[in-house]
Parts: C-alpha cells; sequence; structure tokens
C-alpha cells in the first residue's frame, strides 16, 4: 500500500509535495505484520489433531472453522468501513478478524466443494467471512453513488470489462426475461456507447451474441461529452428499422480524454424508451470520494448499474473491480440458475448470502478485501486527500505545458480526470501532415524509456499525441523533469 500521506495542491506555482518516500520501509513493514498472522494461520491446519473441538460462546470451534449462520456473523464482525484511516492497527485487526472467521482450507478436515486451499468466494459457507466484507463494502460503495435503497449493493468482478460484460446481461435478462431461456430469439438487439467509450463494450457484444455491428457509437462534444440529443436522435432511428434498442453506456473518465458523460440529460432519455443505464466509472468513478471532484457525477445515482475500478485511480492492488446497483435483485433475477448440488441457502432468505447466485461466475477471489483493507487503512479522508493531490498535480502539468511554447494542449486545463494529453510542437506550430506527428510523438515515447519514464500516446485528428497519467504518488519534480526530458528528445529528432 502507498502512504495513507496527503499533499494538499496549492492554487498558484507547484503544488506542495508531502508524498512519502519512505514507501518500500512501510510496505515491509506491512508485509511482516500480516505474515505474523497468516502463517500460524496455515500452521494450525498442519498442527490438528483428531481432538473434539472446542466450544466459543457455545459454537463448535475446530481448526476449520468457528461457524455462525449470516446474521449472527454480521453481528459479531460488526464490520463498517471508516471515514478517516485507522493506519496499521486497524487493517491488522481486520485480518485478524477475517482469518478468525474464515475457513481454514489449509485444513485436512476441508472436503467441501471443488477446490483446496485458499478461500474462493462463491457459497457462504467456505467463505463466510470474506461474504460478509464484499456485501458490506459494496453497499457502502453504493450508498456512496447514492444508490441508497434497502436493496442496492454491488458484486466483485475480474475487472471493468467484466463489470460491462455482466451490466449487459443484467440489462437483457431483465428488460427482456425471455432471452434468459431462449437467448435473442427474434429480437434484434442495439446497445449505444459512447464514441470515445471503452472498446469491452464491442468485445462484450461478441460475447453475449449481439454482434459488433449491433453497438452503435453516439457523437460526443468538443469536450469528449457524449451528447444526448444525437443519442436519442439513434434511438430512434432503431426502432424505425425494428431493432430492440435496450441498453446505453455512458462514461465516468472515458480513456483517452479522461471526459464525464452528461448523466442525468441522458438518464432522461434511457427512462423514456425503457433502455438500462450504464455507465463505465472504472476509471473516473473514485471521485465520488473527492468533495472537489465530485460534482462530475451529478446524476449517477440514476444508473441502473455502475462500474468502479478501485484498482486505477485509488491505487488499490490488481485486480479490484465492482459492478454496483441500485436494486440487487436484478442481480439475482438475471443471473440466478438452479443448483442443488452448490446452493442450498432457503428460498425465503431476503438476502443471497451465495453470492455466486448474483454473477456470471462461480468461483471468485475475495477481491473486496483489498479495498476493505486499503479503506480501513487510509479511511475516506485518505482517499480524497490522495485524489485531490492527484488533480492537483494534472493541473500543474497543464498549465506548465500551456505555458510552454513547445508543446500544444489537447486536454483541458484543468483536466477533468488525470489523463494529460499534449503534442510536443516547437513553437507550438503542429505539423501539417498527421503521419509527422504522430511520427515525433511516438519516436519521443520511445526514447524516455531510457531516460526513466513509461507513458503512452493515442490517436488524434492530428496526428498522435501524448497521453500522460498522473495518480496520487505522482510529484512535481517529476513532472518537470519529463516535460525538460521530452524538450531534449524532440530538439535532437
Amino acid at each position: 500500500m502507498a502512504s495513507n500521506g496527503s499533499s494538499l495542491p496549492l492554487s498558484n506555482g507547484p503544488p506542495r509535495d508531502t508524498v512519502a518516500v519512505n514507501r518500500a520501509d512501510e510496505v515491509d513493514d506491512l508485509l511482516k505484520a500480516v505474515q505474523s498472522l497468516i502463517i500460524p494461520f496455515v500452521s494450525s491446519a498442519d498442527q490438528a489433531g483428531p481432538a473434539e473441538p472446542k466450544h466459543h460462546e457455545g459454537t463448535p470451534r475446530t481448526t476449520l472453522v468457528e461457524y455462525h449462520k449470516p446474521d449472527e456473523l454480521v453481528r459479531l464482525m460488526n464490520f463498517e468501513l471508516p471515514g478517516d484511516g485507522k493506519g496499521k492497527e486497524g487493517l491488522l485487526a481486520t485480518v485478524e478478524q477475517v482469518l478468525k472467521y474464515s475457513v481454514n482450507t489449509w485444513d485436512q478436515g476441508f472436503m467441501d466443494k471443488l477446490y483446496a486451499t485458499t478461500n474462493a468466494l462463491h457459497v457462504y459457507q467456505v467463505s463466510p467471512a470474506l461474504t460478509v466484507i464484499e456485501k458490506t463494502t459494496c453497499r457502502t460503495l453504493a450508498k456512496a453513488f447514492g444508490f441508497a435503497g434497502p436493496y442496492a449493493g454491488g458484486i466483485s468482478t475480474q475487472g471493468g470489462s467484466a463489470s460491462n460484460t455482466t451490466s449487459i446481461i443484467i440489462a437483457r435478462n431483465n428488460l427482456y426475461p425471455s432471452s434468459k431461456t431462449t437467448g435473442n430469439g427474434t429480437h434484434n438487439f442495439v446497445l449505444f456507447t459512447s464514441a470515445h467509450g471503452h472498446y469491452s463494450l464491442e468485445k462484450a457484444a461478441q460475447m453475449c451474441g449481439l454482434g459488433t455491428n449491433n453497438v452503435w457509437s453516439v457523437p460526443v462534444d468538443a469536450q469528449g461529452q457524449m451528447v444526448p440529443s444525437s443519442l436519442e436522435e439513434l434511438i430512434l432511428k432503431a426502432k424505425a428499422e425494428n431493432r430492440t434498442p435496450f441498453y446505453v453506456n455512458a462514461t465516468a473518465g472515458t480513456t483517452v480524454l479522461g471526459s464525464f458523460d452528461p448523466f442525468t440529460a441522458i438518464s432522461a432519455i434511457c427512462k423514456k424508451h425503457n433502455l438500462w443505464l450504464h455507465i463505465d466509472g472504472s476509471w473516473g468513478g473514485p471521485v465520488i470520494f473527492s468533495q472537489k471532484q465530485k460534482h462530475k457525477l451529478q446524476g449517477a445515482e440514476l444508473a441502473d448499474s455502475f462500474a468502479i475500478n478501485p484498482h486505477k485511480m485509488m491505487g488499490v492492488p490488481v485486480t479490484c473491480s465492482f459492478l454496483l446497483g441500485k436494486d440487487m435483485r436484478t442481480f439475482h433475477t438475471a443471473n440466478t440458475l438452479p443448483a442443488a448440488y452448490l446452493f442450498h441457502a432457503s428460498s425465503t432468505d431476503e438476502e443471497v448470502w451465495d453470492l455466486a447466485d448474483l454473477t456470471l461466475q462461480c468461483g471468485r477471489r475475495g477481491d473486496s478485501l483489498k479495498l476493505a483493507l486499503a479503506w480501513i487503512y487510509y479511511g475516506s479522508s485518505g482517499f480524497e486527500a490522495q485524489i485531490d493531490h492527484a488533480f492537483g498535480m494534472a493541473s500543474y502539468f497543464a498549465s506548465l505545458l500551456e505555458k510552454n511554447v513547445n508543446f500544444v494542449l489537447v486536454s483541458e486545463n484543468p483536466p477533468p480526470c488525470l489523463q494529460v494529453c499534449f503534442y510536443y510542437a516547437p513553437g507550438g506550430v503542429l505539423r501539417d501532415i498527421k503521419e509527422e506527428n504522430s511520427t515525433i510523438t511516438s519516436s519521443i515515447v520511445e526514447r524516455l524509456v531510457g531516460k526513466g519514464f513509461m507513458v503512452d500516446y493515442a490517436p488524434g485528428e492530428k496526428g498522435a499525441f501524448f497521453r500522460v497519467v498522473v495518480n496520487s504518488q505522482t510529484r512535481s519534480e517529476t513532472i518537470d523533469r519529463l516535460v525538460g526530458d521530452i524538450e531534449e528528445i524532440g530538439s535532437g529528432l
């Protein structure tokens, strides 16, 4: 984990850098502390014998598990995500609690399901503590986005692409229930996404049998935001062609320019035409933690589903991704299938505790624990400080380029998200031939590796431009050095 120090950007001049430089010591300390808890957990399974189970508060306790029913375990764990970080002490206390209430799959007595060590997350019985943590983490995240209803929540996924794919299945199976058993049938389904949306929508269309030709691209404005009037025109066009429009993918933080679509206006159109609104916030979703930046998500609470990847802007280890929703009953309706050899929960249960019954997968890793531990360590306020620092660095970077005659800024200033897009153009003049601009950009990017920098580029109307992404650990002197190295390399081309 990165340092829980914060940096507050100043309005004039370079931001004040307080990003800790002793990150290796911090990580070393935390790894050793966590290891000191995990090794005895494994060792206890090695040393376990055929002794009678001990009793803990009237509950049988063996090396394998101290078992509790879901409601009782929720009470015992009393798991919450804090506003202010609890640091190392809070993180270790949570790890101890997870181990205490988890199934020790290293134990010889574990002969359940189709795997051996370590915990997978599909049914409550084999992963009780991780199930409670995932449900709590998802509910807390969903509430932050304004999904405050009694059935709001989410699931962890393998990444943003998986979240987007899952949202399409949920939308189709809920809006057109027969598709769950008969497939697309006579429907010629069409879904809509921003012209600057992520390529995973086309990939998902292939996987779902919709075909990429049925992913319709919605034009964007000069800021890279979806144009609502164009969306409605395309919906009407699809209906006139006897197609079935059913799904709109809006974006919070596009991949290239970092743009946020106008969610309120898009939601009104979706409601008018009975379309599912999904927001791909894989990149920009975490701005919800920042009082300065969260206005960019205005209207997000109107969506039917929302994807977010804490492993991006929030620095949580890969993979850590979630699909959130305002009504988890729609997730269950779309994905549940009878599997009596796996799911044994009562049909009268108000909560779905076997999480695989909400997802496209069966067994999954306990990735929600990564966000939970980071949240406990930093707190919401720590996330906010890190995000505000990163946005301060992006603004500083854009301002530096805007003042330099050798660069042409593509991004807005300040940029809407954490990527800064620009051309290297001596004297502020780009070449007339776009291929020449692309060659200059790609050549500099290649040579920057030898200077200790790895950045990317993207296609533009005037050729490929630089796309440099800052993060919560970026320092102003790093940006200064990058700009100087680009100028040095560029002058020698």
